[in-house]
């Protein structure tokens, strides 16, 4: 095998809708002003009993049942997160014992919203080099809990869930070469700081650099898979804020593609944003198999990480 490719997807969210009018009774807001703001109707809020990990196997097993594989095949379980409270047991091996696996490498890995993509490209490069053959590539996260309601500039924005690919070997490569970096400078723009840990950022400067740097680094990532960004079928950025995902689709010059806007119904769930956004617009046939599709994901750290996939 040469390469991989994302065999099945899944995803899950709390039952519990948060409403814009719910948030006017917490802070002072408004559902005209967080539309204006951030383009967020509803968010999904975890309940005390739902953990990282017991959102993440759920998506996990709907993707691994669509999947057709058997527990005992995945061999790598990845868990992008920046919300897991505990250190050990980590998040993937509660996964993997939720799953019944047998005895697969179990890791975390820590991105912020970046991290589903980096944690794609890790499986990719394991299945590459012959250290894996089928893996588990998860986003999960409970945001909500590292949150501060009183401030209406960030708790209007975050959601809980979870996102989940089975990547599996390939003949034909069909996960492209990932390009991912970050600005260490500026690291500081986004933080989940303190005990207790809050999220905290400066919104106009990751707005700014979002809008007007990574339109750029989105459009080489398309130029590493010698894909044109005209001929992308689908185009799933880090659903942060609809504010920045409108322009810089626009920049990037998907003028063909589906754009996911999962953000309207979800809010921001970090690293969880980009496989949930991805499998919804699979389970509604928004994407054809095997067209490509754009992954490209930003956030905390000021990292960014992205690739081409072919649609499962």
């Amino acid at each position: 095998m040469t390469g991989s490719r994302v065999l099945a997807l899944g995803h899950y969210q709390p039952s519990r809708v948060l409403t814009n009018d719910d948030l006017a009774e917490l802070v002072d807001t408004d559902d005209a002003w967080i539309r204006s703001r951030v383009g967020i109707r509803t968010r999904r809020i975890a309940a005390a009993d739902e953990t990282v990990d017991s959102m993440a196997a759920e998506a996990a097993a709907k993707a691994l049942a669509t999947s057709g594989l058997a527990p005992h095949e995945i061999d790598l379980v990845l868990v992008a997160t920046c919300t897991a409270t505990d250190r050990s047991p980590n998040a993937a091996a509660r996964v993997a014992a939720r799953l019944g696996l047998d005895a697969p490498a179990t890791m975390d890995i820590n991105v912020v919203c970046s991290g589903f993509t980096h944690a794609l490209a890790a499986a990719d490069h394991a299945i590459r080099a012959g250290s894996a053959t089928n893996a588990l590539v998860i986003g999960a996260e409970k945001f909500t809990d590292v949150v501060d309601w009183t401030d209406r500039t960030t708790c209007v924005l975050v959601g809980d869930g979870a996102g989940a690919a089975v990547v599996t070997a390939s003949a034909e490569p069909e996960i492209g070469p990932v390009l991912w970096g970050s600005v260490p400078q500026m690291g500081n723009a986004v933080r989940i700081e303190g005990e207790p840990a809050r999220f905290a950022q400066e919104g106009q400067t990751v707005y700014r650099w979002a809008t007007t740097r990574l339109p750029a680094i989105a459009r080489q990532v398309c130029e590493r898979s010698g894909i044109l960004p005209e001929d992308l079928a689908g185009v799933v950025l880090h659903q942060a804020n609809l504010r920045i995902i409108e322009p810089v689709a626009e920049r990037i010059g998907a003028i063909n593609a589906v754009v996911a806007k999962d953000v309207v119904d979800s809010g921001n769930t970090s690293a969880a944003s980009v496989p949930l956004a991805l499998a919804k617009l699979v389970e509604r046939r928004e994407i054809p198999s095997g067209a490509p599709v754009l992954l490209f994901a930003f956030g905390g750290n000021l990292s960014y990480a992205g690739q081409v996939i072919r649609c499962p």
